[in-house]
């Protein structure tokens, strides 16, 4: 990846950043904390990773994306925005009755979403079936997902974690959003986590551990996960909460709090022209 293509996706992140905080100030209601953390891994997913198609979402040999943490839908939405499965222009419904954009992403009404989520620890098992399915009916494409570190305090998670290591679904490939907040404060502080890399491994997964932020480093993370043939990919991404928005970064109460006209007007400004 060269200086031009590495400053094409930092442009992307950031108009994603700018759709993320327009969306969620405007319906005065969503999470922006996590969302803005995960920008530059779906940004790499989308628009370099993944095989897609806009024009034909339901294509069966896609690659399909879990957003296991469904509360970061915004993060999801203006992604798929900007890689063209529908008009920007609809991201100011967001929560809106009526809304192709609800709360958490619904698979039957926005076109590229490919699971139902919300419910915490719940998507993990929905991609590990998916990459079952797909290892069963000799169908080539990915599946990649989405969780976040307090989801992972959900026994589901660990359940789904056992499964996909015993099938060996080597085509699963899951990012830890791991920016050690959630709503109530630090995971570490609530119910800790740790030791990640142990337990995954333990669970017969291949384990990176990377700077969630650096292109470089989930792009090799991404090339390692290709060349696997005998466990899924567990890439533990460490994240800043709140990414890109100085007051947000390191802050519990953006968890899922939308920020206010002048919070949303400082923000854009900081987005737009740097702090």
């Amino acid at each position: 990846m060269n200086e031009q293509e590495l400053a094409d996706l930092s442009e992307i992140a950031r108009q994603i950043r700018i759709m993320i905080i327009q969306m969620i100030g405007r319906s005065a209601s969503g999470h922006p904390g996590g969302s803005l953390s995960a920008v530059e891994i779906l940004t790499w997913l989308y628009f370099r990773e993944m095989n897609i198609d806009p024009q034909n979402p339901g294509r069966p040999d896609r690659d399909r994306f879990v957003l296991s943490k469904g509360h970061a839908a915004p993060v999801l939405y203006a992604t798929l925005a900007k890689r063209g499965f529908f008009s920007s222009e609809i991201l100011s419904s967001l929560r809106q009755v009526g809304s192709s954009l609800q709360g958490h992403p619904h698979r039957l009404d926005t076109p590229g979403v490919d699971a139902s989520t919300g419910s915490l620890g719940q998507g993990l098992s929905m991609a590990a079936g998916m990459a079952m399915g797909l290892k069963l009916s000799q169908n080539p494409a990915c599946v990649y997902a989405m969780i976040g570190d307090g989801e992972s305090q959900e026994g589901q998670i660990w359940e789904a974690a056992m499964t996909a290591g015993f099938r060996q679904l080597t085509d699963l490939c899951v990012f830890l959003d791991y920016n050690d907040l959630q709503i109530d404060g630090r995971v570490s502080d609530i119910k800790d986590i740790q030791p990640l890399r142990d337990k995954w491994q333990s669970f017969r997964w291949r384990v990176h551990e990377i700077n969630g932020h650096d292109f470089r480093e989930i792009a090799a993370a991404l090339a390692e996960f290709r060349h696997e043939k005998e466990k899924p990919t567990m890439i533990i991404a460490r994240t800043v909460k709140g990414k890109g928005v100085s007051f947000m970064e390191n802050n519990v109460n953006f968890h899922g709090q939308a920020p206010n006209a002048q919070e949303m007007a400082t923000a854009l400004t900081e987005l737009n022209h740097g702090r």
